[in-house]
């Protein structure tokens, strides 16, 4: 089923132009399929069938892979093909470790540059967080979670840091969906208001110090050393094609 690259315009991804090629449309649908959880990591991913169902050429899956290699989305393995990643327990820690370095300096530089606008769109996201966890969407909670985070980054404005930062936000997502354990709950949604309420106040030690504090509660919900889940993929579904 051919995808419409115009559809996919501010999709997560690397789009160069207003309108997509076909080769970043595909590469904007599958990092959002494995980013929000939709392709399970281990999965193989097969050239043909992912040719087939994009109505792409072999050469544009390939290169789309070898896009998500680079950024440890997808793991290419020498005669077996392409996995979605399955991160160790030892990676899991140094993205934490990567995250809360990188996070708590963005936080604390945060504070000096909310101005008032920054404030409603940072109040108006947690509302965003607050529905989905009302309706106990958590697909949704997942990616407004990540894109909280990614809303901070934007207002130091420094794209190398807030590029490098939605690396790191994928990669949790990849080790979130594999560790996560039976004692996870949603107490990130008050540590996001407070992280908010010092952010707006212009406190960038305690915006700081709370980022840190958020992000190693969410490494320690996790059940580092889980097994791997098999399931079968409707792939149509997964991609909404």
């Amino acid at each position: 089923m051919m995808i419409e690259a115009d559809t996919l315009v501010g999709s997560d991804g690397p789009a160069t132009n207003s309108t997509p090629t076909p080769e970043e449309a595909v590469y904007q649908v599958m990092h959002a399929a494995i980013a929000e959880r939709r392709l399970p990591a281990g999965m193989r991913l097969v050239e043909d069938q992912l040719a087939r169902l994009f109505c792409v050429s072999r050469a544009r899956i390939r290169a789309v892979l070898q896009s998500l290699a680079r950024e440890r989305m997808v793991t290419l393995q020498k005669n077996r093909g392409a996995f979605v990643s399955y991160p160790s327990v030892e990676e899991a820690r140094e993205v934490f470790q990567a995250r809360r370095l990188i996070e708590s300096a963005l936080a604390r530089e945060a504070a000096r540059m909310v101005k008032r606008d920054g404030a409603e769109r940072l109040r108006a996201h947690i509302e965003r967080e607050k529905v989905a966890v009302e309706r106990h969407d958590r697909r949704d909670e997942i990616k407004l979670s990540g894109e909280f985070h990614l809303l901070i980054a934007d207002m130091v404005g420094n794209a190398t840091l807030s590029g490098y930062l939605a690396e790191l936000i994928a990669r949790s997502s990849l080790v979130i969906a594999i560790y996560e354990g039976a004692s996870a709950h949603d107490c990130w949604l008050d540590e996001h208001r407070r992280i908010v309420d010092a952010l707006v106040a212009g406190d960038g030690e305690t915006a700081a110090l709370l980022m840190e504090t958020h992000l190693t509660e969410a490494e320690s919900r996790l059940a580092l050393g889980g097994e791997p889940t098999a399931s079968k993929i409707d792939f149509t579904a997964i991609f909404g094609i």
